[in-house]
């Protein structure tokens, strides 16, 4: 099960960006072209694993685009990006994102009070977009009810503040100028499922 994704994590070219090993992958980086069937792969572990009794799937532009609509699509969960940039609406959430490499400001709209939100992203590493997302839908009055994100690199999760909600991933990966080492993370289903 997932053989084929793995193979192709594996087979990542290493970018490193301020000694930050940054693995290129399509599924994480849009290029080179991603077969849908990976993606689709994911997204139906998302569904199974996760806890879809919620209002809102929320996620971060521009790689959790992909997994946020397939699971819509899936589900019938209405979703929202948080973008880049700033429309301007009244309701709008600014938040700051760190990451390894980078802080920028991120925006998020849609998300009220009282709301149940499942957040889904391609890859946590630094924590730092998802610390930033959670305390945003926080500060609102919204709750999260689970996190669902395909990459756990670099044990990523373990940079994310505890907030109540355990991060499921299905892909451990660590990453060195010597090449990528991917695994099953525990929340992968068993051959047997």
């Amino acid at each position: 099960m997932y053989e084929s994704i793995i193979d192709s994590l594996k087979e990542s070219p290493i970018v490193e960006r301020g000694g930050y090993h940054y693995f290129v992958h399509p599924l994480t980086n849009g290029i080179p072209s991603c077969d849908p069937k990976m993606l689709e792969e994911i997204v139906d572990w998302m569904k199974d694993k996760g806890n879809m009794h919620c209002d809102l799937i929320l996620a971060p532009e521009s790689m959790g685009i992909p997994y946020a609509v397939l699971l819509s699509a899936k589900t019938g969960i209405p979703y929202s990006i948080v973008r880049k940039v700033s429309f301007g609406f009244e309701s709008e959430i600014e938040l700051t994102q760190r990451t390894g490499y980078s802080k920028s400001s991120m925006y998020v709209n849609g998300v009220h009070e009282g709301m149940r939100i499942v957040i889904v992203d391609d890859v946590v590493s630094t924590g730092g977009t998802l610390n930033a997302i959670v305390d945003a839908v926080r500060s609102v009055g919204a709750s999260v009810v689970d996190v669902l994100i395909a990459i756990n690199k670099d044990n990523g999760v373990a940079n994310v503040e505890p907030f109540g909600v355990s991060i499921k991933t299905l892909f451990d990966v660590t990453s060195t100028s010597d090449g990528v080492d991917v695994r099953l993370s525990s929340e992968a289903p068993s051959e047997d499922e």
